[in-house]
Order: C-alpha cells, then sequence, then structure tokens
C-alpha cells in the first residue's frame, strides 16, 4: 500500500508566479489576485479536493537582474505587483475548517519580536494551521528597499537565520507557560504572572529583552516549512525544518537530497520521518492523454519566454541579457539561489547556454510540466513518492482555477482509489494532520527553549 500523499497549492499573491505568461490565457482568473473574495473561493475549492493546505510563495523586492532593470519584470507581472500575503490568510481561514496555509516569511527583514507575535496571532485565528517558510532572500532589490547596500553571502545568510530561529524558538516556546492562562473571572486573574517569563537574548544580530506579547497558540510555533538545497540549505533545514520543499530536478538528484537532509536531521537527534519532503510539480491532465496534450499545447501558446529569463535571472543572480543565444553562461559565485544554478548545472552540463535554458522554459518556468491522462499522472505521483521518498507535492499553478479543479476532479479519485489519498480531513492543527502531534517534539532544536528564562517581574 503506497503512503498517502500529502499535497498543497503552490502560488503567490500576485498576477504572474511560476509559469510566467499563463496568466494571459482567457479562462486564467489570476488577475483577480487583489479581490478577497478570490482567495476565499480558492480556499474553499482546496478544501473540497481535501488539499492538505496551500503554500505561499512572497518576495520583498523586483527583479531587475535581467538587463539591469525592472522594466521587463513590471511589463510582464513577473511577480510584481504582489500584495502580503500574511493578509490573505485569515479571510481563507474563515472560509475553511482543515485547509493549511503556509507563508513565506524573509526573516532577514523582519523584527523578530513583532514577527512572532504576527505569526501567533495567524495561529490563534485559523485555529492551529498556519506554518511558516522560512527564506533568507536573493534579491538585491530587497536589500536595497531595507535600507541596505546589498543582500548578505549566501551562507552568511544562513547564520543570521540559525541566530534568529533560536530567538523566535524562545518567544514561542519558552515565555508562556503552559497553564500560565487561567481566564478565571471570579478571582479576576487572567494570567499568573510567575508563569510568564521575560526572554533575554543578546546575540551577535539581535538583543531583546521582553516577554512574548501573545499568550500560546494552539501549535506555539508554526509549522516550519524551508526550501534550501544547498549545502548550507539542507543543514539548516535537517536542523529546523518539518516539511522541505524542493525543486524538479532528476530522480536520483532529488533522493540524494531527500536522503541527506534525513541523514543529517538523525545525525542531529531526530527521527528521519521528522521531516517531510514536498516536491514542486507542474501538473497539466485530462481524462485521456490526448485532452492532457491538447491543453497543455493551448497553455503553451500563452507562456511568455522573456518573463521566464526574467524570474530565472534574478532567482540564479544571472543576467542573461549580456549572453547570446548560445554563449557559455558564466555562473560565477552566485549569492542568490545557490541551488537553482547548481540544479541547471546538473540537468544541462557545465557550459550551458541561454539556448538550454529557453528549451526547459516550455511553460514560462524551468519547471518542466507533468502532461498526462489522469491515471498516468496518478501513477507518477505515487511512483515519485517511492522512488525520491518524498512525501508530498506543491503543485504550481497554470491556469487558474481550472488546474485545480482538474486535478480535485480527475486525479484526486484515481489516487483515493489507489489508497494514496486522504478521502477525509482528520480533525487538529496543521502539525497534528501532518505528524500527529500539535506542539514540535522534543527532539527539536526548539525544545531547549521551553521555560528557559526567570519569570517576569
Amino acid at each position: 500500500m503506497p503512503r498517502q500523499l500529502h499535497i498543497n497549492a503552490f502560488d503567490m499573491a500576485c498576477v504572474g508566479h511560476i509559469q510566467q505568461g499563463l496568466w494571459t490565457h482567457p479562462r486564467d482568473q489570476s488577475t483577480r489576485y487583489a479581490d478577497i473574495h478570490y482567495w476565499t473561493e480558492y480556499a474553499k475549492r482546496l478544501e473540497k479536493g481535501l488539499f492538505d493546505g496551500i503554500f505561499f510563495a512572497d518576495v520583498v523586492g523586483v527583479y531587475d537582474v535581467m538587463g539591469a532593470s525592472p522594466d521587463a519584470a513590471v511589463r510582464h507581472a513577473v511577480q510584481v505587483p504582489v500584495n502580503d500575503p500574511m493578509m490573505l490568510i485569515p479571510a481563507m481561514a474563515a472560509a475553511t475548517t482543515h485547509l493549511g496555509f503556509g507563508v513565506t516569511a524573509n526573516l532577514t527583514y523582519e523584527q523578530p519580536f513583532l514577527f512572532a507575535r504576527r505569526m501567533s496571532t495567524l495561529d490563534h485565528l485559523t485555529q492551529g494551521r498556519i506554518g511558516w517558510n522560512i527564506v533568507t532572500g536573493y534579491l538585491d532589490s530587497a536589500a536595497r528597499a531595507a535600507g541596505l547596500s546589498g543582500q548578505m553571502a549566501h551562507d552568511d545568510r544562513y547564520d543570521l537565520a540559525d541566530e534568529y530561529m533560536q530567538l523566535v524558538y524562545r518567544l514561542w516556546e519558552g515565555s508562556w507557560d503552559d497553564g500560565a492562562v487561567l481566564r478565571d473571572k471570579a478571582s479576576g486573574v487572567y494570567a499568573d504572572p510567575s508563569r510568564v517569563r521575560v526572554i533575554h537574548h543578546h546575540g551577535k544580530q539581535y538583543k531583546v529583552d521582553a516577554m512574548h506579547l501573545s499568550e500560546p497558540s494552539p501549535q506555539r510555533t508554526p509549522v516550519l516549512y524551508q526550501a534550501g538545497a544547498s549545502a548550507r540549505g539542507t543543514r539548516f533545514a535537517a536542523t529546523h525544518a518539518e516539511c522541505v520543499f524542493l525543486n524538479g530536478q532528476a530522480q536520483p538528484a532529488v533522493r540524494k537530497i531527500v536522503d541527506g537532509i534525513r541523514a543529517q536531521a538523525v545525525e542531529q537527534g531526530r527521527d528521519a520521518r521528522d521531516v517531510k519532503m514536498f516536491l514542486g510539480a507542474t501538473i497539466v491532465t485530462g481524462r485521456t492523454e490526448a485532452e492532457a496534450r491538447d491543453k497543455f499545447e493551448d497553455y503553451r501558446r500563452y507562456a511568455s519566454s522573456e518573463a521566464a529569463l526574467v524570474h530565472a535571472a534574478a532567482s540564479m543572480g544571472i543576467d542573461f541579457s549580456k549572453y547570446d543565444l548560445d554563449e557559455p553562461v558564466e555562473t560565477g559565485k552566485s549569492q542568490a539561489i545557490v541551488s537553482n544554478v547548481e540544479a541547471m548545472t546538473r540537468s544541462a552540463g557545465p557550459q550551458w547556454t541561454r539556448r538550454k535554458l529557453l528549451e526547459q522554459m516550455v511553460l514560462g518556468s524551468r519547471q518542466a510540466p507533468w502532461v498526462g491522462s489522469a491515471d498516468r499522472i496518478a501513477d507518477m505521483l505515487v511512483e515519485w513518492s517511492e522512488a525520491a521518498d518524498v512525501d508530498g507535492f506543491n503543485l504550481s499553478r497554470t491556469v487558474v482555477p481550472e488546474c485545480f479543479d482538474d486535478f480535485i476532479e480527475l486525479v484526486v479519485p484515481r489516487l483515493q482509489a489507489r489508497g494514496a489519498y486522504k478521502t477525509r480531513y482528520t480533525q487538529g492543527t496543521l502539525r497534528g494532520k501532518l505528524f500527529g502531534h500539535d506542539r514540535l517534539p522534543a527532539t527539536h532544536a526548539a525544545a531547549p527553549a521551553r521555560g528557559a528564562g526567570p519569570a517576569a517581574s
């Protein structure tokens, strides 16, 4: 019997997310991204399909590497304009009961004390359905927007992140004891101050002397997502992540990353299965192979290779406008998404060119789509899960909402028939649904923060 797969929708509070240009398709509704009803309808649709959640990407800069200008990104809506995904979650949570929400927040530009309160608030308002995708950023434009001359070096950003995590763990896990909140109307005591602690953190990057402002939320710490696949990123994931998001590559490459992260987690005293792996996938399906192929060819007419290059240039830190079609691209030492450069080198060889990159962008991104009948797609998902040891998939949108309607109507029943997909939700928090417990286990790096430090005076 195959494992039951976890499925998230992968999207962003913008027009053009991953598959660049598909917003121009006449049936696509992503230009409604600023309408709250678009998102509440979206949430209801995903919950009807028993999706585990929606995984929100986000950036706080613009894609201005291509031609050293943001003009092409603005022209083609390449993740700009983009709204704050956190503002969508309370409305989507109010429209649903079980759907989880993974939201990306860049810790480099988030003050940890205030961020910890914001996430606790969302955990309360969603009744424990919030997750945080931990990112350190890769855009120099974001650094300049925050008043810096440029971003920190790749590995230094992870060093910063390690300290950040220790601080927010102490706020979420250590400031308020379980049982501190009494809500005793007869005595007039809401909370016992002897069970609330001031957190004293004096580190290299951060200094905080304060109690956490929120009382303990259902999960305390949000479910922790992470998407780094570089050597430093996988080490960070093995320490902190509960769910790791991997980009699509060849199966052996994905399996190597999965095995490496699980092995590093075990070395740190964690259970290998306390880290769930999610593979990014783009799916175009139909009732038959011919129907799926026709739909793919229809979508393909609207994909934008220029917009795709704008996105790739920023994520790799390479200005492709400097290279002719068949001129080898000099990757150098990128400070952007190192794993993206490494993945391209693995797939196209060390002397890859702009032409080779464009050949991969059939639907406006480097993520090759899976095109096939619902039976074939169900087989592929199960086979990938077994061969690469992944626990689930983040499904990138193509033409919305029909791409998710197709998956829910056609693929979900076939997965259920194989025993590879749930037939109903279990009750409880997002972490409870994924792992069977609401709070982080005692083996997690956050555990030492529990009950640490003197009580507030």
